[in-house]
């Protein structure tokens, strides 16, 4: 079920399905809460799944900030939870910005946070070349559109794979993309450019995580990711074959299963 909730000065769209442990899944950039459809169909059995899309992005509004940091959207997603009346700690699961908003999630929400996905993700801020590169976009955006940005993009979100045996999933995702408001999207844009470094904290990390990456990531690399994970206290890193940066969309059986899994052994 699609729903509108109030959150502060913003009405948030969230796709709200199932009963049960309360998983929230956080899109990544910049995408909705469409991209996470085979993991709620997966999960809605045995847990009740929140989609949000993010301030700004899909059905949500607040597209009017200049700056949106992940505090911010971290801030929103804890607020969202407050309206729908959920007390327990909830699975944070974000893929690549959705990651990014794990942290400051974790850091300033602890009490709702009670198990971690991180599906293609990094946890070091951005170099000085990146983020002046995220700024240099996000003015043009604004003067241009969205377009520049989708054909920077798109070749680089999915395994070789996936673009030859999957075109409809590419199509669908540059779709997505182009449909993303352009203040929305430069908003985002120089919130990821000041993000700060997370590396020197992943071992104050003492929620059960998940780390997932798929093998053909060029945008965060394995090698990055199982870097983390081995940071992270206890975190189980999977691998998915056959995946680039979107591998909950590109591989969802092998996410899924990775996911359930890992729910499973987390609660027992």
């Amino acid at each position: 079920m699609l729903r509108q909730v109030r959150v502060g000065n913003v009405s948030l769209q969230v796709r709200d399905e199932g009963a049960g442990p309360v998983v929230l899944l956080v899109h990544g950039f910049p995408l909705d809460h469409s991209m996470w459809q085979a993991q709620i169909e997966a999960l809605r059995g045995t847990c009740r799944v929140l989609a949000v899309d993010l301030r700004g992005f899909g059905g949500s509004g607040g597209d009017h900030a200049e700056v949106l940091t992940m505090a911010a959207y971290a801030d929103d997603c804890a607020g969202l939870l407050e309206a729908l009346e959920i007390r327990e700690p909830v699975v944070f699961c974000g893929l690549s910005m959705g990651g990014y908003v794990a942290w400051p999630f974790w850091t300033r929400h602890a009490a709702r946070l009670g198990k971690l996905i991180l599906c293609d993700t990094r946890a070091a801020a951005d170099s000085t070349e990146t983020a002046r590169g995220r700024l240099q976009m996000a003015e043009r955006v604004l003067r241009d559109g969205t377009s520049a940005l989708v054909e920077s993009m798109a070749e680089k979100l999915f395994a070789p794979e996936t673009r030859q045996k999957q075109p409809h999933q590419v199509d669908a995702v540059r779709a997505v993309m182009n449909r993303a408001s352009p203040p929305a999207v430069a908003a985002a844009l120089r919130g990821m450019a000041e993000r700060d470094n997370m590396t020197p904290r992943l071992g104050e990390v003492q929620v059960p995580t998940l780390v997932i990456c798929g093998a053909a990531d060029l945008i965060t690399p394995a090698s990055e990711m199982r870097e983390m994970a081995a940071a992270i206290q206890g975190a189980t890193y999977v691998e998915i074959p056959h995946a680039g940066h979107m591998s909950p969309l590109e591989q969802p059986a092998a996410v899924n299963q990775a996911i359930l899994d890992f729910l499973s052994r987390s609660s027992s």
